[in-house]
């Protein structure tokens, strides 16, 4: 039985809307496209502008006193290394004078590196300003790619001690090196990557980051950035991915840093509080926690009246020659 003529217009025409609603989805998934290209371009400007404005704010910068990068890198890995009975020093020490024997070790293989080595700031004031926020026991934390790497670092005997033959702790002891205390250890395949998007065709895989705007659109006085995009990275550490394919700004430089804000002056970064949700520093000294807690006083002051902060405070400084 043939179909009626208008059920075989309504067919005709309901085709003739799927097709056109196929086109409109093509449009607009190009459209979309378009728009996330364009985000990453205006986000590509707009940190460059944030780059510049650090490089002409050098008069609120300590120089770097001729250090080159190798320089620098080469300090930092000294430093550490003179961080005795530390399992950030035993790793290094082992890396730089045992590679050959230690290359084919699983437990090795697993440690990517310690935070202070994987990522530097084209800045010496900021560098140690960073540095200084996060503190010696991240600065010196080891970073493992899988939580398997975690466990073969340290086993433990029936009552829950630790056997000092096994793991990082054997490993030390084979070479007349032991550890004393605890050691912070960052896992990359247990920590929560940054859920937003990157910027996309740049290698260094910088964060878009939402930035703070005033009523009129304009960003705070003295805003120069996020610190998470204000850190390089080797090129041999962009390519270390989780198997979900995140890096280590996703993960590791995000869950130090998150939001943190970076500004030109203490004055710019007190005057911006009420846009500032996951803390700031500035260039100056300044240094806000995301708890609400200012850090207040010369740190250099410090460091010349309390002789064990001075330690501290000056590991930290030679560590972060590299670290940002």
């Amino acid at each position: 039985m043939e179909t009626p003529l208008t059920v075989q217009i309504v067919e005709f025409n309901t085709k003739v809307m799927q097709e056109e609603l196929k086109k409109l989805g093509l449009k607009v998934n190009h459209h979309e496209a378009n728009i996330t290209f364009l985000k990453s371009e205006i986000y590509a400007i707009e940190e460059s502008i944030a780059d510049l404005t650090i490089k002409r704010g050098k008069k609120f910068v300590a120089s770097s006193n001729g250090t080159s990068v190798q320089e620098a890198e080469q300090r930092t890995i000294e430093s550490i290394c003179n961080q005795d009975k530390t399992a950030a020093s035993l790793i290094c020490q082992l890396k730089k004078r045992h590679s050959a024997q230690i290359s084919t070790m699983p437990m090795m293989k697993d440690i990517l590196g310690v935070v202070a080595t994987l990522g530097k700031t084209n800045d010496d004031n900021l560098s140690s300003l960073l540095s200084e926020y996060l503190g010696i026991d991240n600065m010196l934390g080891l970073v493992c790619k899988t939580y398997d790497g975690i466990k073969s670092l340290e086993t433990y005997g029936t009552e829950g001690n630790i056997d000092k033959k096994s793991g990082i702790h054997g490993l030390g002891g084979s070479i007349g090196k032991f550890l004393h205390g605890r050691f912070t250890v960052f896992c990359l395949e247990n920590i929560r990557p940054f859920s937003g998007e990157v910027v996309i065709d740049d290698p260094q895989r910088y964060l878009m980051l939402r930035k703070p705007r005033l009523p009129n659109g304009e960003s705070p006085p003295g805003f120069l950035g996020f610190a998470v995009n204000m850190i390089l990275m080797d090129q041999a550490y962009l390519s270390c991915l989780t198997p979900h394919g995140h890096g280590l700004r996703e993960t590791l430089f995000y869950s130090l840093f998150s939001h943190l804000q970076v500004y030109k002056t203490t004055a710019d970064l007190r005057r911006a509080i009420p846009f500032i949700n996951d803390g700031a520093v500035s260039l100056d000294g300044g240094i806000l926690r995301p708890n609400g807690s200012f850090c207040l006083g010369d740190r250099y002051t410090n460091m010349q009246l309390i002789p064990l902060h001075l330690t501290l405070m000056m590991t930290i400084q030679c560590l972060s020659f590299c670290l940002f």
